[in-house]
């Protein structure tokens, strides 16, 4: 006989751009669901990840930084990131511990003080400083806002994850499971596909490309061989973006194919063949109409 009472909910993830919020879910999750890169904006959906337990099943979402929007696909990502705000049981809010607490984080806060949700505070990166400079950091938060906890953690070292989810569980109330145990996404594969294939372009073209990529795959076809084969587009705005993302002579499309492929073979758990072609639609992130076919609905 069950003595626990099974409890289940919906948290926001959010935070300024790369404090580590991708790497945390990751890294909860056990596998690679949320993109992850050095550069910041990366999460353009509000990615759904489950992590299920014998006591309780949490749905997280992973949610856009929440930044000063400079073209639309920045005003759907803000405005993706606030609506999540209203229809979870409980908020993490991860900072960087390495950064000082600036306009960005008040910004944050004053988004949550209309939420009415508890607030967990979680202070990333601490395999980056030395202990005793964690207190200081916390202290400047609690004051700034009534935290109803706070988490020290370091995402990328796993480190107190389980103090983390502890912590979580008191705001979680009692609910059913929504989903099978072995769920870890609500996405389609091929879009979990199409944010491999993007987190490859992400690291390896310089910094005037990021931002201007989209990845839609057009074809994913399982073969009677059990080989599965993806047809995928890499969007960019301009011709000299093109040049960059296909490499003198192909060599970093190549790259690009390479590496995508290993990862979504293994998310597949089978052999993939991965075919990849670069275009360009001019200023698409400021083309509601090119936004919407690329997947960004309004929130």
């Amino acid at each position: 006989m069950e003595n626990k009472k099974f409890k289940s909910g919906f948290v926001a993830v959010i935070g300024r751009p790369n404090v580590g919020k991708s790497t945390l879910i990751n890294s909860l999750i056990g596998q690679k669901i949320a993109i992850m890169s050095d550069k910041p904006q990366t999460t353009r959906n509000r990615i759904m990840c489950v992590l299920t337990t014998d006591n309780e099943q949490v749905i997280f979402l992973d949610t856009p930084g929440i930044h000063k929007p400079l073209h639309k696909l920045g005003e759907y990502m803000v405005k993706a990131a606030e609506g999540t705000l209203q229809e979870v049981d409980a908020i993490l809010f991860v900072v960087d511990v390495t950064e000082d607490l600036g306009g960005g984080e008040r910004y944050i806060m004053e988004r949550l003080q209309a939420t009415k949700k508890p607030v967990i505070l979680i202070v990333n990166k601490l395999d980056l400083i030395d202990r005793q400079s964690v207190l200081p950091v916390i202290e400047k938060y609690t004051k700034a806002y009534p935290f109803a906890g706070v988490v020290p953690i370091s995402a990328k070292e796993k480190l107190n994850l389980d103090s983390l989810l502890a912590e979580l569980n008191k705001y979680l109330p009692e609910g059913p499971q929504y989903y099978p145990a072995d769920t870890v996404t609500d996405q389609p594969e091929r879009l979990i596909a199409a944010e491999m294939i993007r987190e490859k372009v992400l690291h390896l073209t310089r910094d005037e490309v990021p931002h201007a990529i989209a990845v839609e795959v057009e074809e994913m076809k399982a073969q009677s061989n059990g080989k599965v084969d993806i047809r995928a587009t890499i969007y960019v705005e301009r011709e000299s973006q093109k040049g960059i993302v296909i490499g003198k002579q192909g060599s970093l499309l190549k790259k690009i194919k390479t590496m995508a492929r290993r990862d979504i073979e293994t998310m597949l758990g089978s052999k993939t063949k991965l075919d990849l072609w670069v275009k360009v639609k001019k200023d698409w992130r400021d083309r509601s109409n090119v936004l919407r076919e690329f997947g960004f609905k309004n929130p």
